[in-house]
């Protein structure tokens, strides 16, 4: 591994430097697709992008291992020989990372299986649009994924933990988290009568403030739910009460029981919010990702794949966060887990994910492609 760590990294800066939106991952896809081809991997191309790839005996047992493809729609405030090429796009969540460790993992598991075999079946799976909802994972397992596996792993760059150690947690790993999107209308006109208008800016200002105070007196506080806006819009004149605006946010909670009603819950409250002030509600809520449940077993396998790795003391305790992250879809259909890859570098500055400014210590790729590989192993004895 540690002679393909180069080779990872100057991926993993190349992937930076052109990141790709949500299902338009298509040099990304080719780039993945050519190197693993090279070293005589079969790959699957997907309809959209994306890909499948597998390394190893057909029978046995088959473990897989997701990495995600997209970027973010941010500017790349990153300095350095990687800084993305695509003004307005840029790798701010660590997909980069994901995706060259996964290759790096490959890559070497295709070495062991030409020199000594392997136990089974490795599947990788290279996935597009995590960072839209419900997202890409839903279109992998539906092209077939999971079809035969017996356990699923990926990791998921933190920028709090310090490379070389690794975040573990068994039990619930993120929280679920939905979109919602409020147009209101009514009737608008002049900021001296506004009781002659449906005050759609009032009303807007209510539904912003009382909605998160609403399902905080609804929603079991056990079930750690968190209303927040990312998006208000309404009006271009001081003096001028319009006729639209517009609200947009996200809705996570920790607790998978409430996030199934949570969608009925808030179209009810916004009905009653807006109720008094005559205006029109266009409500859209996408249903976006459960809660990643990290299995006991699987969460065992991860442990052990990093110990043997980095040593015992590399896998460090992580809480279970608000961040929404689709790989859950997969957990739901077979067993798996997650580990968080520190990125940090030591006492250096801790970044925030979803922000241009992230910078990762390279060192983290070849650490997950080892960890990756290692867990792979791990999972197919285990099954054997």
């Amino acid at each position: 591994m540690n002679a393909l760590e180069p080779e990872l990294v100057a991926l993993r800066r190349d992937l930076h430097a052109h990141p790709e939106l949500a299902w338009q991952e298509e040099r990304t896809t080719t780039a993945v697709a050519d190197r693993l081809g090279a070293a005589g991997i079969d790959v699957q191309m997907l309809p959209k992008s994306g890909l499948l790839a597998e390394v190893g005996p057909a029978g046995g047992p088959v473990v897989a291992l997701r990495a995600d493809l997209d970027a973010l729609a941010v500017d790349d405030l990153s300095p350095g020989p990687w800084t993305s090429t695509v003004p307005g796009v840029a790798h701010a969540c660590g997909h980069d990372v994901h995706t060259a460790a996964l290759v790096g993992a490959g890559l070497a598991l295709q070495e062991l299986q030409r020199q000594h075999g392997l136990p089974g079946r490795v599947r990788l799976l290279f996935q597009p649009a995590e960072e839209v909802m419900p997202g890409g994972a839903l279109e992998l397992i539906a092209s077939g994924a999971l079809e035969g596996v017996a356990h699923v792993f990926g990791l998921h760059c933190d920028p709090t933990i310090d490379v070389g150690a690794v975040g573990l947690r068994e039990g619930p790993l993120t929280g679920a988290a939905d979109a919602l999107n409020v147009r209101l209308t009514g009737r608008g006109g002049h900021t001296s009568r506004p009781h002659l208008t449906e005050d759609l800016t009032f009303a807007l200002g209510k539904l912003v403030t009382d909605l998160p105070g609403a399902l905080s007196r609804r929603l079991d506080p056990r079930a750690g739910a968190s209303l927040v806006w990312g998006m208000v819009r309404a009006g271009s004149a001081k003096n001028v009460i319009p006729a639209s605006g517009e609200v947009a946010g996200t809705l996570r909670m920790l607790d998978a029981v409430a996030w199934v009603d949570a969608e009925d819950l808030v179209r009810e409250l916004i009905e009653q919010i807006l109720a008094p002030y005559g205006v029109g509600a266009e409500v859209g809520y996408v249903r976006g990702v459960p809660p990643v449940v990290n299995e006991p077993v699987s969460t065992s396998l991860l442990v052990a794949a990093v110990e043997g790795v980095l040593g015992e003391h590399a896998h460090v305790s992580t809480p279970q966060s608000l961040g929404g992250e689709d790989f859950a879809w997969y957990c739901e259909s077979v067993p798996g887990a997650m580990g968080r890859l520190g990125t940090r570098t030591p006492g250096g500055t801790t970044y925030d994910l979803h922000q241009g400014d992230l910078v990762v210590d390279e060192r983290s790729v070849g650490i997950g492609a080892r960890v990756l590989s290692a867990v792979a192993l791990e999972a197919l004895v285990a099954t054997r």
